[in-house]
């Protein structure tokens, strides 16, 4: 493609497959080619990725995106070279090497996309060796992460304006899903916008329906909306625990049903996410850990079993119902016991800065960092063992680590499964003259037939297919693959589900490890706000529970939603509509049977024909042959 042919509609259809843009993503995108900073508040669902990458393909160089998740800056890397794209990613995970031939690629042209943790521009020597990039655009995802005031606020995103100083004339495109007023003002200053160009879709969901329920035993009530709303669904809870519980109730009930968490492997993840967008599992029950970078339209229902703490985390959860644009529920079960924990929520994330300065101590003891040393170090960290051998409490022990990571002192990384990777090292004749004797030479000859792109990059194997494929068991297959590595043939780098810390600075003393206020008491002041506004949200009474919701992101609805639990004036624990439902079987195409929807939605033929025989009256619906459909707008 010449250079006249990369416009960016040109860009998305080329590697995306996409005709058109999603609403304001061009508006975005021809902002940042023609080098404005720009705010892009885009909802959960909306597309933030596109508005970044295509501009890195059409303005060429390099564009820098920061992001805070390794998780999803894995997937991305791993979504964009699918499509050819050439993108990278660099943080304390990866090996020297690895890092080394990331600069490399960099540094010679060879990508256009970077992908960096915040984290990393803390670090001169990373800052010297970008200064000769050629980077046309700073992109910043989660951008409220920068915010004093907002949810997530991480004081290594603090950082990233030093960027512009290297980097003068790249714009900065901020995105995030959830800001408040203050949060987009402060992110637009903390980013040294020189101009202020925002961008911003409504934070209103019409196809959604928002209801809380009220009931002391939730499993009655999510097992009946279950059984009432046909189609996929999400079960959000807050500990890993219970994801495992409430699925194998789930299946119990004959409902098609698993779990998904942080402390699952690669493989575990990937199979059940797989299983679930294709149908085979229904329901997903997950902690937050699920739905970052998950595009699946269908949604139907989105529950939460347990209440997040800000409504910025409940609105982008939610969000993940009803991406195609049909009617969908967003159901949240509430118990009265739920205030006490909200409330128990603030010490549990904010423990004493003496409690945090023990943490860092054992820490250092545990992993062995002797006073003095550490510096840059990366150790595995086994979260469990470590408050067992310290009789620690794990919630606040968490908290801990949270702090001390945004103070700077440690970075602790949680969500770190990463697959198998594996490089030649040497070039085509080095490797034909190698002399290797038994499983080492299998290995090695099978991999130069399965995998592409070894001697430039590193690539993902797979253990256990090369184990199966040889006949041979996968001990002996890891064997001889150190054994490559030994001899320097290749560079093996095995997988790993450990959490890890990152320790930026050598091991202080304890009574020199300081958490600035920012960091402890404003932050728990303004979670203090944020978890009043969950409160008032869930048990308040105070008109349309959608334009409360709307109100905090600072919008000024001109009418209730119609469709949220208190403006259908139904404050009982029925579940979502049986009238939505029917409607929303009948939008299918081709319609269905009234048996078939009878069926779907567990009622009786007589019951559901009473709630039909309205809807076909007001000509919402009507019925052709044996099948009922629902009548387009046009029609009417």
């Amino acid at each position: 493609m010449t250079s006249a042919e990369m416009t960016p509609l040109a860009v998305l259809r080329r590697y995306w497959g996409y005709d058109s843009f999603r609403p304001l993503q061009e508006e975005i995108i021809d902002s940042v080619i023609q080098g404005h900073d720009t705010l892009a508040l885009l909802p959960t669902g909306g597309g933030k990725s596109i508005t970044f990458q295509v501009p890195a393909l059409v303005l060429g160089g390099l564009t820098v995106v920061i992001t805070p998740l390794i998780s999803l800056m894995k997937d991305q890397v791993d979504n964009l070279r699918a499509k050819n794209v050439s993108a990278v990613c660099i943080h304390s995970g990866l090996t020297r090497a690895e890092q080394k031939l990331v600069m490399d690629k960099c540094r010679l042209g060879k990508a256009s996309l970077l992908y960096v943790s915040p984290e990393k521009l803390r670090s001169s020597t990373f800052i010297d060796q970008i200064r000769g990039f050629n980077v046309r655009l700073i992109a910043v995802d989660e951008a409220h992460c920068i915010s004093q005031w907002g949810y997530d606020f991480r004081p290594s995103y603090l950082e990233i304006a030093a960027l512009r100083d290297v980097f003068p004339t790249a714009p900065v495109l901020a995105l995030t899903a959830s800001a408040t007023p203050a949060v987009s003002r402060d992110i637009m200053e903390r980013l040294r916008f020189k101009d202020r160009r925002i961008f911003s879709r409504s934070f209103s969901r019409s196809n959604i329906s928002y209801i809380v329920r009220y009931a002391e035993h939730k499993d009655a009530v999510m097992l009946k909306a279950l059984k009432s709303v046909p189609g996929t669904a999400i079960v959000y809870v807050r500990s890993r625990k219970r994801t495992r519980e409430i699925a194998e109730i789930l299946r119990a009930e004959g409902i098609t049903a698993g779990y998904y968490h942080a402390g699952l492997s690669v493989e575990e993840k990937n199979d059940r996410q797989t299983r679930w967008k294709s149908g085979e599992i229904r329901v997903i029950v997950a902690t937050n850990a699920f739905g970052m970078g998950i595009d699946k339209p269908d949604v139907r229902l989105v529950v939460h079993y347990d209440i997040p703490p800000s409504l910025e985390e409940y609105y982008q959860e939610a969000g993940r119902a009803g991406r195609d644009g049909m009617p969908s529920f967003a159901l949240l079960i509430a118990g009265n016991y739920d205030k006490g924990l909200l409330t128990r929520k603030l010490s549990d994330a904010f423990p004493s800065r003496e409690y945090i300065r023990k943490v860092y101590d054992l820490v250092c003891v545990f992993l062995g960092i002797a006073v003095g040393e550490g510096y840059q170090a990366v150790r595995d960290f086994d979260f469990s063992l470590f408050c067992n051998r310290f009789h620690l409490q794990p919630v606040m022990t968490r908290s801990a680590l949270g702090i001390l990571t945004s103070a700077g002192w440690i970075e602790y990384v949680e969500d770190v499964s990463t697959r198998s990777r594996a490089m030649i090292l040497l070039s085509k004749e080095e490797l034909y003259s190698l002399r290797l004797d038994g499983d080492a030479d299998k290995v090695l000859q099978l991999m130069l037939r399965t995998y592409t792109g070894l001697f430039a990059d590193y690539v993902y194997i797979s253990e256990s297919l090369i184990s199966s494929r040889l006949g041979i068991s996968g001990e002996r297959v890891y064997q001889a693959l150190l054994a490559l590595g030994r001899t320097h043939a290749l560079h093996y780098v095995p997988r790993s589900d450990s959490p890890y810390i990152y320790f930026p600075t050598s091991r202080e003393l304890p009574k020199y490890i300081t958490v600035p206020v920012e960091v402890y008491e404003h932050q728990r002041e303004r979670m203090k706000l944020r978890l009043d506004a969950v409160k008032d949200y869930v048990f308040g009474t105070s008109g349309c529970r959608v334009n409360r919701m709307l109100g905090y992101f600072g919008e000024k609805p001109s009418a209730p939603c119609g469709k949220c639990d208190i403006c259908r004036g139904s404050r009982d624990n029925h579940t979502p509509d049986l009238e939505e439902s029917i409607i929303y079987l009948a939008s299918q195409p081709g319609g269905h049977t009234l048996d078939y929807i009878a069926g779907q939605l567990s009622v009786s033929l007589p019951v559901l024909i009473d709630q039909v025989r309205p809807l076909l009256d007001s000509g919402t619906l009507r019925l052709d042959g044996h099948n009922l459909y629902r009548v387009a707008v046009h029609e009417n």
